[in-house]
């Protein structure tokens, strides 16, 4: 089709993290996998040959913003004719370099918005933990990951994934794997399998707002997540002028625990003791 840039043999920039998705049906499926797109703005990060860009689309997006650090792809897709009606606004640039509140004022967007993407595997976990920081502009997300970084996103207490990123994300959403696939559904295929994750924020009564403490607190206590939680928080609890044993007792938590053991609500009670002892 015309309207399509004609850069489906474009070679992937190992450089930028690119693998390919073409097959219509889970293109389909990742653009749906956070809800109904109709009549929302919708953000997508690295959109390379515009199969995940059209499917958005086709499924009624009320206004789609990609931002593409390629210029290959940034400046084919200035020819389809939803950039032209307005639907499609292109930002040429590095993601982690983008100001988001202020592109989606800038593209005429309503907010929250969606973000959907098959992220590019050197970028998606400091994306990620931007989006989580977000303000109230973002909405759902189903993002593509490689599936170990999935897995880590959505792990519970007590299983080998659980870590800092699955603390961070449990405080401002609910996460869920969606969709797995093998490396033979890219192009060029991956070493690894990839997994699409769905973040629906959390109801404001839910959610921990104060993030920068528990993503503090929890880089602490996984940082040496094979000693016990009095010896792991030790630099952290002394630069806030806690003694580490009372702190953790004082949370209502064994200070010879391990990292992995404690849930969300243990986390958010020592993050918000940390906040108040270091205001």
């Amino acid at each position: 089709m015309s309207d399509r840039p004609n850069l489906t043999e474009a070679p992937a920039r190992k450089a930028l993290g690119q693998h390919f998705l073409f097959d219509p049906e889970i293109l389909r499926r990742t653009a749906l996998a956070a809800g109904p797109v109709k009549g929302r703005t919708v953000i997508e990060v690295g959109p390379g040959p515009g199969g995940l860009t059209r499917a958005i689309l086709d499924q009624g997006a009320a206004k789609l913003i990609c931002v593409e650090a390629d210029p290959r792809f940034a400046e084919a897709f200035l020819n389809w004719p939803e950039a032209s009606e307005g639907r499609l606004y292109i930002h040429q640039m590095d993601a982690r370099k983008s100001d988001w509140r202020a592109l989606i004022q800038q593209a005429g967007g309503s907010e929250p918005v969606m973000i959907i993407a098959n992220l590019p595997y050197n970028v998606g976990t400091p994306l990620l933990v931007n989006w989580l920081k977000a303000g109230p502009w973002r909405g759902e997300m189903a993002l593509m990951f490689q599936k170990e970084v999935a897995e880590r996103i959505c792990a519970q207490p007590n299983s080998k994934h659980y870590g800092r990123l699955a603390v961070l994300t449990a405080s401002v959403c609910e996460a869920h794997l969606a969709l797995t696939l093998p490396p033979g559904a890219f192009k060029p295929p991956p070493r690894v399998d990839s997994a699409v994750v769905v973040l629906r924020p959390l109801d404001d009564a839910k959610r921990f707002d104060n993030i920068k403490a528990i993503e503090a607190v929890a880089a602490a206590a996984f940082g040496q997540r094979r000693k016990m939680l009095r010896a792991a928080l030790k630099s952290i609890s002394k630069s806030a002028g806690l003694n580490p044993t009372d702190w953790l007792e004082a949370c209502d938590i064994d200070p010879t625990a391990r990292a992995e053991t404690l849930d969300q609500a243990s986390f958010r009670r020592l993050a918000a003791s940390y906040a108040e002892a270091t205001q």
